[in-house]
């Protein structure tokens, strides 16, 4: 039994031993501290181009240094950038979100929630639209839904169903 334990406590005090060997090989220290030699893995560099373009180009660390490009516009890019133009051209309608205060079957009451609204905010502009068998008053159109967060507060006071919902906004 003492010979078990024993056994036992030698084999996890080498275990302990093992583990709290560095995990990193040193190569040597400089003035004290740890040093590596990582040239192992680095990548292969190519002799002649490194210092044909240290030549042409020298490093000047107390100037601010300028890069040359490879890739300019040229032809092909600006023949990309035409077609994206003309892509854009031909859209009518830009993604953006607009306010819907009222959504219901009763024409009468959109028509007089469209007239509240614009009696809340005159500079709003309200529209009422049907989409059988619905009918539904949004207003203003705007790009982002930030923007319409800041008009969604007043008129949230007012009509409590209201809610910012994705839209088609024209483009003029």
């Amino acid at each position: 039994m003492i010979m078990q334990n024993l056994l036992y406590y030698l084999l996890v005090f080498c275990l302990v031993l093992g583990g709290c060997a560095p995990s990193q090989k040193t190569t040597g220290t400089q003035g004290g501290k740890y040093h590596e030699d990582l040239s192992g893995v680095r990548p292969p560099i190519d002799d002649e181009v490194a210092t044909d373009s240290l030549k042409s180009n020298p490093v000047k660390r107390d100037t601010k240094t300028y890069v040359e490009t490879k890739y300019t516009v040229n032809q092909q890019l600006d023949t990309v950038l035409d077609s994206i133009d003309r892509i854009n051209l031909k859209r009518q309608f830009i993604d953006g979100f607009t306010i819907q205060v009222y959504s219901g079957l009763k024409r009468d009451e959109a028509l007089l929630v469209k007239k509240d609204l614009t009696l809340l905010m005159p500079d709003l502009e309200a529209d009422v639209h049907y989409n059988q068998p619905n009918f539904r008053v949004r207003g203003g159109k705007y790009f982002t839904q930030l923007e319409a967060q800041k008009d969604f507060q007043t008129i949230k006071a007012m009509f409590p169903n209201a809610i910012i919902v994705p839209d088609k906004i024209s483009i003029k």
